[in-house]
C-alpha cells in the first residue's frame, strides 16, 4: 500500500510539472505577442520612450517612441552653442535586440536646421540607428573623414526616390538621402517627412522628421516609403511609417511600420 501510495503522488507531481511546463510555455508564447516598452527618458515637462511590437509568431511589426501629454511642453527655445538641437537617448527594450536596430536618439530643434525655408522649423528628428553609438561617435564628417561621409551608396542600396545631396553630412550622424519629391521640395510647409542616412557608402539610419505643430495637431497618418533593393546587413526594415495620437493615453506616437525581415547584400 505504501508503495502504491508513493506511486501516486509521483505521477501526481510529474502530471503537475507536465502542466506546468505546458501552461508556461502557453504563457511564454502569448508573451511574444503586443508591445514591449523602454526606459523613459524626461523631455520637456513630460517624457519619451522607445518601443517595439510583436506578432503572435514573435515577430517585430513595428518599432516607435512615444511621447507622453507633456513632452511638447518646455522645451527648449533655443538651440544648445555649436549644435542646433538636442538629443535624447532612448533605452531600447531587450527584446529588440534582434531586430536589426541599436539605439534610438530623440532629435529637438527648435529652430529647425538647413536647408533655410525647408527645414527651419521647430521639430522633432527620431532617429533609428543600425550602427553602434561607438561607430556613431566617430563619425566626424571633418578631415580624411569627410570623404567617407559623403561616400553614396551603390545604386541598389539607394531607397526608390532618393538620393544624397552634397553639404548634408553631420557629426556623428552621417549624410541624408531626401526624397526631391517631397511635400517640402515641393513649396509646401513641412509637417513630416522620411529621410533616411548613410556613412561611408552603407545605410545606417532611417529617420521621420516631424514638427512640433503637427505633433500637437493629434494627428492620424500612415505613408509607405522608398524601399531600396538591398539592404546593409540582416534586419526587420519598415514599409511606411506613421505618427498617430492616443487620446486614451495622450500620446502621440512615431514609428517605422511594416517590418519586413530582410537579408544582407
Amino acid at each position: 500500500m505504501k508503495h502504491r501510495t508513493v506511486y501516486r503522488m509521483v505521477a501526481t507531481l510529474t502530471g503537475a510539472v507536465l502542466l506546468a511546463v505546458v501552461a508556461g510555455g502557453a504563457s511564454a508564447q502569448r508573451m511574444n505577442a503586443g508591445t514591449v516598452l523602454g526606459a523613459p527618458r524626461p523631455v520637456g515637462q513630460g517624457t519619451a520612450r522607445s518601443f517595439i511590437t510583436f506578432n503572435s509568431q514573435g515577430q517585430p511589426t513595428a518599432i516607435g517612441v512615444s511621447l507622453s501629454a507633456g513632452a511638447l511642453s518646455g522645451l527648449p527655445t533655443e538651440p544648445r552653442a555649436g549644435a542646433p538641437g538636442f538629443e535624447y537617448g532612448l533605452p531600447l527594450p531587450e527584446e529588440a535586440a534582434g531586430a536589426g536596430y541599436t539605439h534610438v536618439t530623440l532629435d529637438w530643434n527648435p529652430q529647425g536646421h538647413p536647408p533655410p525655408g525647408v527645414y527651419t522649423v521647430p521639430h522633432f528628428d527620431f532617429h533609428f540607428y543600425l550602427i553602434t553609438p561607438e561607430e556613431r561617435a566617430r563619425i566626424t564628417a571633418t578631415g580624411q573623414d569627410l570623404e567617407k561621409t559623403r561616400r553614396k551608396p551603390a545604386p541598389e542600396f539607394v531607397p526608390a526616390g532618393y538620393i544624397l545631396p552634397p553639404g548634408t553630412e553631420v557629426p556623428r550622424m552621417g549624410a541624408h538621402m531626401i526624397n526631391p519629391a517631397a511635400d517640402e521640395f515641393q513649396k509646401k510647409p513641412l509637417t513630416k517627412t522620411f529621410i533616411y542616412g548613410s556613412y561611408d557608402g552603407r545605410l545606417i539610419f532611417l529617420e521621420p522628421m516631424v514638427t512640433k505643430a503637427f505633433l500637437e495637431s493629434k494627428p492620424n497618418v500612415t505613408e509607405s516609403i522608398g524601399l531600396p533593393q538591398a539592404y546593409p546587413g540582416p534586419g526587420y526594415y519598415p514599409t511606411r511609417y506613421s505618427v498617430k495620437y492616443d487620446p486614451a493615453s495622450e500620446e502621440v506616437r512615431v514609428s517605422l511600420e511594416g517590418l519586413t525581415q530582410r537579408q544582407g547584400p
